[in-house]
C-alpha cells in the first residue's frame, strides 16, 4: 500500500499526563519537589487509516479515545512516536474545542474557518449555509458563552460539516442536541462519508453508530489497542467484554 492510499499514520504513540491534585497554592509550593503522579494515556499505539475510510474508536471511559483524537488533531503533542497526516487538511468536531467564548457565533465561524486553513472569501461563501444548518436563530450574533451545550454543538457541527476538510475527526458530537438535530446531523455525516476522498475518525459510545458508519474499528483499552478489525468482528467481542 503506497502513501497515496494512506490518510493517517500513527506509529508507536505514547502520551503521558502529569497528575494534578486539588490543593492550595501554598501546599503546592511546599510539595514542588515531591513525586508527580503520571497517567499513561496512550502506550505505544500504531495504526493506519486508508484515504476515504471511516474508522471508529471504541473503549470504556479513560481508555485513551479522546486523547488519541486530539493527538491526531495536533492539540496534544506525543511524548514518543509519530503522527503523519500525509499533507491532508484536518478538522476536529468536539464539544468544548475550538471556540472563543467571548466572540459571537458568527465571529467564531470565521475564526474556526481560518484556523482550518480557509480564506475569508471562502468562509463568506459558506457563511449562510453554516448559519442555516446550525438553526440557532439570533444567537448567531451573541457571544458563544451565552450558548447552551446544544447550541454550541449545533454550530460546531455546522462549521465542520460545511467547511469540508480531507480528514474529519468526530468526538461524540452526534449524541448531543435535540432529536431533530440528531437526525439532521447523522444524515449530514452519512452524506459527508459518501465522499470517497474524505477520511473520517469517529469516537463514540454508540455502537449502533459505529456499526452503521464505520469500515474499521479500533478497541482501545488502558491506552493500548486490544483489538482492531471490521465492526462485525470487533463489536461483539467488545460488548461481551463490557458485560463481564
Amino acid at each position: 500500500m503506497t502513501d497515496k492510499n494512506i490518510a493517517i499514520t500513527v506509529k508507536d504513540l505514547h502520551i503521558t499526563y502529569r497528575g494534578l491534585k486539588k490543593t492550595s497554592i501554598r501546599a503546592s509550593w511546599k510539595n514542588l519537589h515531591s513525586k508527580v503522579e503520571l497517567f499513561h494515556a496512550l502506550k505505544g499505539v500504531s495504526f493506519e487509516v486508508e484515504k476515504g475510510k471511516i474508522l471508529g474508536i471504541i473503549g470504556k471511559n479513560g481508555s485513551g479515545k479522546s486523547t488519541m483524537l486530539r493527538a491526531i488533531a495536533g492539540i496534544f503533542s506525543p511524548d514518543k512516536g509519530k503522527i503523519n497526516l500525509h499533507n491532508n487538511t484536518i478538522s476536529l468536531l468536539s464539544i468544548g474545542v475550538g471556540f472563543n467564548k467571548k466572540l459571537t457565533g458568527k465571529e467564531n465561524i470565521y475564526l474556526s474557518g481560518m484556523l482550518l486553513g480557509f480564506s475569508e472569501e471562502e468562509i463568506k461563501e459558506k457563511e449562510k449555509e453554516i448559519i442555516d444548518f446550525a438553526e440557532i436563530g439570533d444567537f448567531i450574533n451573541k457571544p458563544v458563552k451565552t450558548y447552551s451545550s446544544g447550541m454550541y454543538s449545533k454550530l460546531a457541527f455546522a462549521i465542520t460539516a460545511i467547511l469540508e476538510t480531507d480528514i474529519t475527526l468526530i468526538d461524540e458530537v452526534l449524541s448531543v442536541g435535540d432529536a431533530h438535530f440528531k437526525e439532521k446531523s447523522y444524515n449530514k455525516m452519512k452524506e459527508l462519508i459518501s465522499d470517497e476522498n474524505r477520511t473520517v475518525v469517529i469516537v463514540s459510545h454508540s455502537l449502533g453508530t459505529i456499526k452503521e458508519l464505520c469500515d474499521q474499528v479500533i478497541w482501545l483499552h488502558d491506552g493500548k489497542i486490544k483489538m482492531q478489525g471490521k465492526p462485525e468482528d470487533v463489536l461483539p467481542k467488545y460488548e461481551e467484554f463490557m458485560k463481564s
